[in-house]
């Protein structure tokens, strides 16, 4: 079983190296380790239907669908309008107006590309006409995005649950809440600093501002959006499947029939659009479980946590070597793909040392979040530097700022884990 382990381990590395997409290489490796060791080639339809064939599941596509209808109905726009009359003209105002929007759009997506190719594409002409540098821009907006992943609804947050027997999707929800606003105002800090040492940001006198009152009700509709996911959720209206129908509907109204900003055949590429994307997310799974079959069927993954925990028997020090681990690969891949490589190792060393399931997944989906415009793969990162036309290698000097105080929230949230809890056990999710 010792070398089934090490060729499956060496065999998914081995593809990813190669270039070989993630789905292609969980699924490839698997299926070799299950051939070499006779472990029943047949049964292999039978696992990826029960891996894709789960209720939380249903949720993922129609979320997917629902950010893309709010991304396009002008919603993003109308926030950043609010937000800017909230904020007022202040130097670094329009960083705290990005921070503020995605964390709104956070609640409506759940995607943190999504959110951060949304923000970037309306933020971008104004805060250059404030003298913010672009790849001051980019690492920002791509940080602000990442939140999306721990302000409900979260689609990584759907996929844990999924993976992760007896943690409910409601309890996760209720505890990203706090983790994801602790990460959106840890970023302002840094924001204001850095413009006000620059000396940009500044707005113009003359520079033409929406009143307030216009603004809000200009924007009520999408600030409603995460109100009726959540207040629906929380009096139990409807689960966090149905949820998700009841937010794409609701975008729908909104770009149709509210701002007229979506036509049909808007409403038809949105559709396309997010089957391909949410077609892509289920490959991987269905692919993931033949990984996961391989590995638990060997014991490749008890021998690895078996391993990690030998290193140490110190929770604490426990934690942070996770840490690493996790920030260092969601620097390379996405969060979903995370969760489906490293949860079968990170589940026997969270039970062993007695964690609480849902904070552990919360701490989690905030490594990938950091990871998620970390270099040198950072995927939101990737998508604002081409929209703000600048290079991933010119952000450098401003988002270590950025990872630096995420970090921060990050082992508040560690070492504090009712910041995690106490809403969940408020609500009852917990």
């Amino acid at each position: 079983m010792l070398e089934g382990s090490a060729i499956l381990l060496v065999a998914f590395f081995a593809l990813l190296f190669l270039g070989a997409p993630i789905g292609v290489a969980l699924g490839a490796s698997g299926i070799l380790v299950i051939a070499i060791e006779g472990l029943g080639v047949m049964a292999l339809p039978t696992n990826v239907w029960t891996g894709i064939a789960k209720y939380p599941l249903l949720a993922l596509p129609m979320f997917v669908l629902a950010g893309m209808v709010f991304e396009r109905s002008g919603v993003a726009q109308r926030l950043v309008d609010f937000a800017s009359a909230l904020v007022g003209p202040r130097r670094g105002g329009l960083a705290i107006v990005a921070v503020l929007v995605c964390l709104v759009l956070g609640g409506i997506s759940g995607s943190g590309a999504a959110d951060a190719a949304a923000v970037a594409a309306v933020m971008l002409p104004p805060m250059l006409r404030q003298g913010y540098p672009r790849p001051f821009t980019a690492s920002l907006v791509a940080a602000a995005g990442s939140t999306a992943v721990l302000i409900p609804p979260s689609i990584p947050f759907i996929v844990y649950a999924v993976l992760i027997p007896g943690v409910s999707v409601p309890a996760l929800f209720m505890g990203g809440v706090v983790p994801g606003i602790l990460a959106g105002l840890s970023l302002i800090l840094p924001a204001i600093w850095l413009a006000r040492r620059g000396n940009f940001g500044l707005p113009a006198p003359d520079e033409a501002r929406i009143p307030l009152w216009q603004a809000f009700k200009g924007a009520i509709w999408g600030l409603a959006a995460p109100v009726v996911i959540l207040g629906g959720l929380r009096s139990g209206a409807f689960t966090p499947t149905e949820a998700a129908v009841v937010a794409v509907f609701y975008g729908l109204f909104v770009g149709l029939v509210i701002y007229r900003t979506l036509t049909w055949r808007d409403v038809y590429a949105v559709l396309r659009d997010s089957a391909e994307v949410s077609a892509v997310v289920l490959i991987i799974i269905a692919l993931a479980t033949i990984f996961a079959h391989a590995g638990s069927t060997i014991g490749a993954f008890d021998a690895l946590a078996g391993s990690l925990i030998g290193l140490t028997d110190n929770a604490t020090i426990m934690l942070l070597l996770i840490t690493v681990m996790i920030l260092l690969a969601g620097t390379l891949i996405d969060a979903i793909s995370v969760f489906l490589v490293f949860l079968p190792i990170l589940l026997p060393i969270a039970t062993a040392f007695g964690w609480d399931l849902t904070w552990f997944g919360v701490i989690l989906t905030m490594n990938v979040a950091i990871g998620a415009f970390t270099p040198p793969m950072a995927v939101n990162l990737m998508i604002t530097c081409r929209v703000a036309g600048c290079s991933m290698e010119s952000t450098l000097p401003w988002v270590i700022w950025f990872v630096g105080a995420m970090l921060g929230a990050l082992l508040l949230v560690t070492f504090v884990p009712e910041l995690v809890l106490f809403l969940p056990r408020l609500t009852g999710a917990l």
